[in-house]
């Protein structure tokens, strides 16, 4: 170890990981493979994400009627919060297998 100063983000880390340790949290490491995964979830995701914008942008040029246009927002906020919900279900998922 250096004896130069620690960062306050150093310093901030190390106490998070100290309350963790009393709390018994433990912090396992991910293998290569649920690496992978997840960053396979979150490309997917943020390709549906992508898809619902422009469908939404879509509708919304056809539509002028506010209500019908509030309508349409409120079904597309629905939709990305459904899709990120799959995807923190998924990572989820795969950090609880264990290989």
């Amino acid at each position: 170890m250096s004896n130069a100063p620690k960062t306050a983000y150093e310093l901030a880390m190390e106490r998070l990981r100290q309350k963790d340790a009393e709390a018994g949290i433990v912090h396992e490491s991910l293998t290569d493979e649920q690496k992978g995964e997840i960053a396979e979830v979150r490309r997917v995701a943020e390709a549906r994400t992508a898809e619902l914008k422009i469908l939404h942008q879509s509708s919304l040029a056809a539509v002028f009627d506010p209500a019908e246009r509030e309508s349409i927002e409120t079904a597309h906020r629905a939709d990305l919060q459904r899709v990120a919900d799959n995807r923190e279900r998924k990572i989820a998922k795969i950090r609880e297998s264990r290989g």
